[in-house]
C-alpha cells in the first residue's frame, strides 16, 4: 500500500534521463509545477529540444553517468532502455534519491500520479500494484470534469482570509461560462447575481450558499451600485469567498471596475475571471462575424445609454462594424445618426434578443426599415444589436443553418 503525497519541486533539482516522448511529457509537467530541470540524453526529440532551445531546461549532451544525479530531488528514468533506466534506479538508491522508473513500476519506490490542477486544488491519481497509466489518466480526467463543472462542493471547510472573485458567465447559457468560472462559483460561500447571464448556475447552488440577486433590468434597479460593492466588502470581510456573477464580462459595461476599486480600497483580495462578452457571442450565434476579412476589419462596441457618440457615428459613417448593448431604446437615435454620417440606407441591421437561452431571437432589416420592423415585432431587451454588411442575412447565416450542429 503506497502512500500518496503532494511533493512541491519548485525550484528543486529534478534529473530526467532520456530524451524521447515519455521524456518530453515527464519534463513538460515538471516545468509546470516549477522545477529546475537536467536533462540527460545522447541525443533529444523535436519536443524537449524546442525546450531546451527556449532555455528552459539544460541539457548535457551524452550518456548518463552515475554523478548527474549529485544534488537532484527526484530522478526520472525515461530512457527507452530498460537496462539503463534500472542502472539509474539503483544510483538514485544508493543516494537516497527519490526515482522514477519510467519502464518499470515495481523496481522504484516512486510513481508519478496523473495530476489534474483546479485553482488551488489537485487531484493525483496512481495504480496500485501494476501500473496501468490509460486506466489512471481516465479516472483522473473523469474526476476533474466532475470539478471543473462545478458538480462538486469545493467550498472551504476551514476559513482564510476573505475575498471577492468577479466572475464573468457569458451571455446565457450555462455552458458559456469558463472552465474556471465554473469552478469557482462552486467554491462560493456567497455568489452576488445579476438577472442576466448564466444563472442557471444557481439552482445547484447548495442551500448554505448565500445568493443575493442585485439584478437590474431598463427601469428597475433595485440595488444601487454603492450597495452592491457594500455587500461584497461586507461578505468579504466575514472571511467568506464571494462570487460576483455578472452576466457576459465583467470589464464589458459590468461596471467590473467599479468593483474591483471599492474591493481594493477596502483591502479585499480581489480575481478577475473574464467572460464571454454578450457584444461578441450574440452575433455569433445568430451567424454574424463581427469582423470578415475584405468585408469589415473593425469593430465599435458601445452601450446604448451613451448614445451615438462620436466613436460609434465614425464606425457608422465608415462601414465598420457597430455593436450596440443596451441599445434597444436608442434605436432610432443611432439609425439617425447613420443616415446623418451618409451610411447607404440598405446598410443592415440585425438585433439579437435574449441571446443563448430558449427566448432567443433575431430580428432583421436595413437602416431604412429596422425602426419600423423592431417596432412590429416588439423588439425588447436585453439585445444586442449589430450594424453592418456582416449583419446581411445571407451573409454567414444560411450556411450556418445548414450545417448540423456538433
Amino acid at each position: 500500500m503506497s502512500l500518496l503525497l503532494s511533493l512541491d519541486v519548485a525550484d528543486r533539482l529534478v534529473v530526467v534521463v532520456g530524451g524521447g516522448v515519455v521524456a518530453a511529457r515527464r519534463v513538460r509537467g515538471l516545468l509546470d509545477s516549477g522545477a529546475d530541470v537536467t536533462v540527460v540524453a545522447p541525443e533529444c526529440g523535436t519536443d524537449v529540444a524546442a525546450q531546451v532551445s527556449h532555455g528552459d531546461v539544460r541539457w548535457i549532451d551524452r550518456k548518463v553517468r552515475a554523478t548527474d544525479l549529485d544534488g537532484a530531488w527526484l530522478v526520472i528514468a525515461a530512457t527507452d532502455d530498460a537496462d539503463i533506466n534500472m542502472q539509474v534506479a539503483a544510483w538514485a538508491a544508493d543516494r537516497r534519491i527519490w526515482c522514477v522508473n519510467s519502464s518499470d513500476g515495481f523496481s522504484t519506490k516512486a510513481r508519478v500520479a496523473a495530476v489534474s490542477r483546479h485553482g488551488d486544488l489537485s487531484i493525483g491519481v496512481v495504480s496500485e500494484g501494476a501500473p496501468d497509466p490509460a486506466r489512471v489518466a481516465r479516472v483522473r480526467d473523469s474526476l476533474g470534469a466532475l470539478l471543473d463543472a462545478g458538480q462538486v462542493d469545493m467550498r472551504r471547510v476551514r476559513r482564510r482570509a476573505g475575498r471577492v472573485v468577479l466572475v464573468g458567465s457569458g451571455p446565457g447559457s450555462v455552458d458559456l461560462i469558463t472552465v474556471r468560472g465554473a469552478r469557482l462559483v462552486a467554491e462560493a460561500d456567497v455568489v452576488v447575481t445579476d438577472r442576466l447571464g448564466a444563472t442557471g448556475l444557481l439552482a445547484a447552488l447548495p442551500e448554505h450558499v448565500e445568493v443575493i440577486n442585485v439584478g437590474k433590468s431598463p427601469d428597475n434597479h433595485p440595488v444601487p451600485q454603492h450597495e452592491i460593492n457594500e455587500i461584497l466588502v461586507d461578505r468579504a470581510r466575514r472571511g467568506l469567498t464571494v462570487v460576483r456573477l455578472k452576466g457576459g464580462d465583467p470589464f464589458v459595461f459590468g461596471r467590473g471596475g467599479e468593483e474591483v476599486h471599492a474591493c481594493a480600497e477596502a483591502g479585499i483580495p480581489v480575481e478577475v475571471v473574464p467572460g464571454v462578452t454578450s457584444a461578441l457571442a450574440a452575433p455569433a450565434l445568430a451567424g454574424i462575424p463581427p469582423t470578415h476579412r475584405q468585408v469589415s476589419t473593425s469593430v465599435v462596441i458601445t452601450s446604448g445609454h451613451a448614445g451615438p457618440e462620436p466613436t460609434a457615428r465614425a464606425a457608422l459613417g465608415e462601414g465598420a462594424t457597430l455593436v450596440v448593448l443596451m441599445g434597444v431604446a436608442a434605436l432610432p437615435a443611432f439609425v439617425e445618426a447613420a443616415l446623418e454620417e451618409g451610411a447607404d440606407p440598405s446598410t443592415p441591421v440585425a438585433i439579437i434578443e435574449s441571446a443563448a437561452t430558449v427566448r432567443e431571437r433575431v430580428t432583421r432589416g436595413s437602416l431604412a426599415d429596422i425602426v419600423r420592423i423592431a417596432g412590429e415585432t416588439a423588439v425588447k431587451p436585453p439585445a444586442v444589436i449589430v450594424f453592418g454588411r456582416v449583419a446581411a442575412p445571407a451573409f454567414l447565416a444560411s450556411a450556418l443553418a445548414a450545417t448540423p450542429p456538433s
